[in-house]
């Protein structure tokens, strides 16, 4: 399964593609979308510009799922609706896709990656470089998408292990319950 992680951010928004076979993972990917170039130009151009930098890396890498990280309220109101707006049109890109679409906190990506939801930027900067084997530390924005796409991953094996389960013989209402909560978050 290859998964596209997209960190948001209406200025730089980071991604990254990697391949999860049999709970092994493997980089495929990673990088920015930047409009900072376009910091002045009204806000449309700018979510065009994310909606389409998504399409291309879509079009190149060839995902079968995204993962997108959830923004919660900040201190500043009208950054959290920019931010809102932004993920928004990344999210609408994957879609028309067609896509499923997970979405996940930062501090349930952090807990994936580190095991401990408060951690630092560089805390999640080395965990990804160590679990990717990668040769140096992706930038931040990079770092944390890769993250999310990790978490996606870890995610995916614990649905299949319940659906397993399952088919085994075990107790029906929790895979079920499990399944039909992962349809509704896809969307």
């Amino acid at each position: 399964m290859r998964i596209l992680g997209i960190d948001p951010g209406l200025r730089t928004t980071g991604f990254g593609v990697l391949e999860a076979e049999a709970g092994i993972l493997r980089y495929v990917a990673s990088g920015t979308i930047s409009t900072g170039h376009l910091a002045t130009t009204a806000l449309p151009a700018r979510l065009q510009a994310l909606f389409q930098g998504v399409a291309e890396v879509v079009q190149r890498y060839q995902p079968d799922c995204a993962a997108v990280e959830i923004v919660f309220v900040n201190v500043n109101p009208q950054s959290t609706l920019l931010l809102g707006q932004a993920r928004g049109a990344l999210i609408a890109a994957l879609v028309q896709a067609q896509l499923p679409v997970a979405e996940y906190t930062a501090l349930q990506m952090k807990q994936a990656v580190v095991g401990y939801g408060r951690a630092a930027k560089p805390q999640v900067q080395e965990m990804v470089r160590r679990l990717l084997d990668l040769p140096g530390v992706p930038g931040p924005d990079a770092a944390d998408a890769l993250g999310l796409a990790i978490t996606h991953a870890h995610a995916g094996r614990s649905l299949q292990l319940l659906a397993a389960a399952k088919t085994a013989g075990g107790k029906g209402d929790v895979a079920g319950r499990t399944s039909s909560y992962k349809r509704g978050r896809s969307r």
